[in-house]
């Protein structure tokens, strides 16, 4: 067994490209003339947020059949011309521009989507209305109101996308049997399993063992603060916005 501590997580670009883009520019980028550029932004915007924006519409009362049709069609609605009017990207959170779209979306034009909804257009976003049901089923019922459940979904959803560029980066350096072996530690879970006991399964001593979730964690925490700065307007305001997660998925929500 070697005593070797293993080298740091990658913090370069290598394996994370695809998340380089801001989403705030993603929705930007959709009012473009380029149809192009425009279409992946939208898939790639709706691939990550969907599933917010559709538990949100289910707690407020729609059918998950209409709820499948009304978020695809919003996201829709983001492309049109002069949609986002004078919203900029240095003012206010997506988090809060994305939810307050939705908001008005439903109660001033979902409407007049229904001619057009089912009527032949282009689908930009193929929901599986089982998959999503399926994880909506799985939400607590009558404990959150729609607003708290999108920001709940939201949160868990950025957790998501910092896991997945975490593990990306580690297996891009060769490093994968470590994520995986180390990842539940990345939130103060894995107490079952000693230090040691990873350390042997890797093939490590327990100390450098240590030293790797340490890094990990390190990486974890440096991702988190580089993707909420990518939904706020100021960096001033990354630490308020990662506190406001925090709280969100410690169940101590406040508007």
């Amino acid at each position: 067994m070697t005593s070797n501590t293993p080298s740091e997580p990658r913090s370069d670009n290598t394996g994370s490209h695809r998340f380089a883009t801001t989403h705030w520019s993603l929705v930007l980028t959709a009012q473009g003339n380029d149809s192009i550029p425009a279409g992946r932004a939208l898939s790639k915007l709706c691939e990550t947020y969907w599933y917010p924006l559709y538990a949100f519409v289910r707690r407020n009362g729609h059918s998950s059949h209409d709820a499948q049709d009304l978020t695809q069609a919003f996201f829709e609605k983001l492309l049109e011309k002069n949609y986002l009017g004078d919203v900029m990207q240095e003012k206010g959170k997506f988090r809060s521009f994305l939810l307050a779209s939705l908001k008005h979306f439903l109660a001033n034009e979902w409407k007049r989507s229904q001619a057009t909804k089912r009527g032949g257009g282009t689908v930009l976003l193929s929901l599986d209305d089982t998959e999503a049901e399926a994880r909506y089923q799985l939400e607590p019922a009558g404990e959150m109101n729609a607003e708290r459940l999108f920001e709940r979904r939201w949160a868990m959803t950025m957790l998501d996308i910092v896991m997945a560029r975490l593990r990306e980066e580690m297996k891009s350096a060769d490093k994968l049997d470590l994520f995986e072996e180390l990842k539940d530690r990345l939130s103060g879970g894995g107490d079952a399993h000693s230090f040691a006991e990873s350390g042997k399964r890797l093939d490590l001593s327990e100390g450098a063992a240590r030293v790797a979730a340490h890094r990990m964690k390190k990486r974890y925490r440096e991702i988190l603060r580089e993707s909420i700065g990518e939904t706020v307007a100021d960096p001033s305001e990354v630490d308020d916005e990662i506190r406001y997660l925090i709280s969100i998925l410690s169940g101590n929500f406040k508007k």
